[in-house]
């Protein structure tokens, strides 16, 4: 049986496609590239006092067939990026290519892409059918073709019996799904969203990730994603780029990135974390004692490469984190509670313990018998070596 496989080619420095000798000789194909960008740099106003880099030596290769979401707080430079990647900004340096096409001078209309805008762009006088024709009549495609393949992409949206509506007359909502409907009629080979769902209420919200996910896997065309919304792009992404400050922070799985933090900033901004300042006490082979300020210390395995005296982070998710009443349970402490909060399927404590600040969530209901506490008591700390996380950047 042949079978598709993916390997780090360290020659280029990034995740390149390679042919993968499989034990009996037989060769898997290479997973196929949907978008690369190498040493990308983009320059506002160059050569002027007003010079801005929005995005720094940016090295990124995003798979055929995947959801992909560009995450990062305001002005990160991801819009940035996707802008690029659509040909509606030109870089100062480096190079784009989509599906092995360098197309780095080449215009927006000449790219296999097509882009979902955050305000949908629909035209007004225009009926949904008409809406979502525009773009394939553009192309030169024959009637009989264009108006099946109108059909096939209402009923993909479900818009079918919305087909005689003008946008002024549908949902945010519909609206939303008419907008994709337009944008994949050319069956483009990308397809960019640029935060489309950012003007919808948060049910709806919530509903619409699931419906654009199954979309790309129905269609197996690469969505290229931008968010500022942490859980959106967790929920919905089969691989996430955060950046910041025009910078690539960490690329990986929704999992990867959550549970496996490579920065401070990644740690905080992606979900809620306890970033605790330790120093290394002593080393021990794999083994390193962390003392903790006002907490004690604690001994977990760690990789990276440290020195006695070292001050780093450890990041610590809230839920990761036990509470006893006594120190035998839990070997962390004592800290002090200072605020509860009843979230329904959880309870939240804030606990301070010299000048560090931490949060920790126990979930409720089922058979746990957690115990519970109340502002004022004193606490001891405790989680399993896994859930720490040893920051040095």
């Amino acid at each position: 049986m042949v079978i598709a496989a993916f390997r780090r080619n360290t020659a280029l420095g990034s995740d390149a496609p390679v042919r993968v000798e499989r034990s009996s000789g037989e060769t898997a194909p290479a997973i196929q590239i949907a978008a690369e960008v190498t040493d990308l740099q983009k320059v506002y106003n160059p050569s002027t006092p007003q010079a801005f880099q929005a995005l720094k030596d940016i090295n990124l290769t995003i798979r055929s067939n995947e959801f992909f979401t560009l995450l990062g707080p305001s002005g990160c430079g991801k819009t940035t990026l996707l802008r690029i990647l659509g040909g509606f900004e030109a870089m100062t340096e480096g190079t784009c290519r989509i599906f092995g096409q360098d197309v780095s001078l080449l215009p927006p209309e000449a790219r296999p892409v097509n882009t979902v805008f955050q305000q949908y762009a629909l035209f007004p006088h225009m009926t949904v059918r008409r809406n979502i024709a525009f773009g394939l009549e553009m192309l030169g495609r024959p009637k009989s073709e264009l108006n099946s393949i109108v059909d096939r992409m209402l009923a993909l949206v479900s818009m079918t019996d919305y087909a005689d509506r003008k946008p002024d007359h549908l949902s945010g909502g519909q609206r939303q799904r008419v907008a994709l409907a337009r944008a994949l009629a050319p069956q483009p080979k990308l397809l960019l969203l640029d935060e489309p769902l950012s003007a919808l209420d948060l049910k709806l919200r919530q509903k619409m990730r699931l419906e654009l996910k199954a979309l790309q896997r129905e269609t197996g065309i690469t969505f290229i994603f931008v968010t500022h919304d942490q859980e959106e792009a967790l929920a919905m992404s089969d691989r996430v780029a955060v950046l910041s400050d025009g910078r690539l922070q960490q690329v990986g799985t929704p999992e990867e990135i959550y549970e496996q933090p490579q920065s401070r900033f990644v740690a905080d901004f992606i979900g809620e974390s306890n970033l605790l300042c330790a120093t290394v006490n002593r080393i021990d082979g794999a083994s390193v004692e962390f003392g903790l300020a006002g907490l004690g210390s604690v001994n977990l395995n760690c990789s990276a490469a440290l020195q006695p005296g070292q001050e780093v982070t450890l990041s610590i998710r809230p839920e990761r984190i036990a509470l006893s009443a006594v120190r035998g349970q839990c070997g962390l402490g004592p800290a002090a509670i200072f605020d509860r909060t009843y979230l329904g399927n959880a309870v939240e404590y804030h606990l301070r313990a010299g000048e560090q600040t931490l949060t920790v969530r126990s979930p409720r209901g089922g058979l746990r018998g957690l115990q519970d506490f109340a502002p004022g008591d004193s606490v001891f700390l405790g989680f399993e070596p896994n859930a720490a996380k040893v920051l040095t950047t």
